[in-house]
């Protein structure tokens, strides 16, 4: 079922980023033409003097060094810039939402991710670190194909805010999950429904909404490129996985969805002595990659448990550049 049109698909954004959250104000071009120029960066070809692909940096890659207290060796997200260029070398990162969050004037912790301040010296924190921001992978909102048409307008909705943060940051994308219940095809027409419906409002401001393979039905490359095509927006895509298909094959699944990817997240668990991941063959992946034509930015997502995370990352970005040479 097609969702009636929704009074809140067009509010929460006036002038300027923050007020993008304001109850009430018009969605337009006049609004998005008021924030800060950024450049259009997933996408675009490289340079004949650049590598194919880009890499960037995960937040999830370090999650339990952001849920350790910083007196024990914990960061916190104003810091993920500076440690993804100064630690690892990354140029461009990828958001966690569940990472905004900071101590309030009594110590309590809380949500950031409507609060422009912060968002703003996240913003100048990228800038003084000389990192891209990338995407922010939100999850907690709510299922977009759930069965309930009033939870799944309030997830939908829930979005927004997401995407006038991702907007003011200068990201490309926010990353959204299309869970629910029902049956294969009810889910497929819902999160189609609801990829469309968030689009109409990130398009003005030059944000796609992208779906990962991240459980449930999304876990089957052919479901989610079947939602792709019954989306049919050019701000819909998704981000191939190179894990999370469990039941499906990989590879074919990363091959379903590499003609609606946005971006690309190279997860890695364990290594072997030669430094190649143990689950997934990078080599393969990676041809898979570039026979698609793509040429943005692959980043790393470190899940493993058998080395610390710092090592963990290393590890798959020496992987990623040795493959990315080899297949020039």
């Amino acid at each position: 079922m097609t969702l009636p049109a929704s009074p809140l698909s067009r509010r929460h954004f006036v002038t300027g980023a923050a007020g993008l959250l304001a109850a009430g104000a018009g969605l337009g071009a006049s609004a998005a033409g008021s924030l800060d120029p950024r450049t259009l960066r997933s996408m675009q070809p490289n340079s004949n003097d650049d590598p194919w692909f880009k890499i960037s940096l995960a937040e999830w890659s370090l999650h339990r060094t952001l849920r350790k207290p910083t007196d024990q060796g914990g960061i916190r997200n104003l810091e993920f810039p500076a440690v993804a260029k100064q630690q690892f070398g990354c140029d461009g990162i990828e958001y966690v939402n569940a990472f905004f969050r900071s101590p309030d004037a009594k110590g309590a912790d809380v949500a950031r991710g409507t609060d422009f301040g912060y968002l703003e010296d996240l913003r100048s924190a990228c800038t003084d670190a000389g990192v891209e921001s990338l995407l922010i992978m939100v999850d907690g909102e709510g299922q977009l194909a759930d069965a309930d048409d009033g939870r799944r307008r309030d997830a939908v909705e829930n979005h927004f805010k997401w995407v006038a943060a991702a907007a003011f940051l200068g990201c490309h994308s926010i990353r959204v999950n299309a869970g629910g219940q029902g049956e294969r095809e009810d889910q497929a027409a819902r999160a189609a429904d609801s990829l469309r419906r968030i689009a109409r409002v990130s398009h003005d401001f030059d944000i796609n909404v992208i779906v990962e393979n991240h459980g449930g039905l999304s876990s089957d490359g052919a479901w989610l490129a079947d939602v792709m095509k019954r989306a049919d927006h050019p701000r819909v895509g998704t981000l191939p996985d190179f894990g999370n298909f469990y039941d499906y094959d990989r590879y074919q699944g990363v091959e379903d969805l590499m003609p609606f990817a946005k971006a690309v997240s190279a997860k890695a668990h364990d290594f072997d002595e030669s430094g190649n991941e143990t689950k997934t063959d990078y080599k393969r992946m990676l041809q898979i990659v570039k026979d698609a034509g793509y040429s943005g930015w692959v980043g790393i997502e470190y899940e493993g448990g058998n080395a610390d995370e710092a090592a963990g990352i290393l590890a798959t970005k020496t992987l990623l550049e040795r493959v990315r040479a080899e297949l020039v």
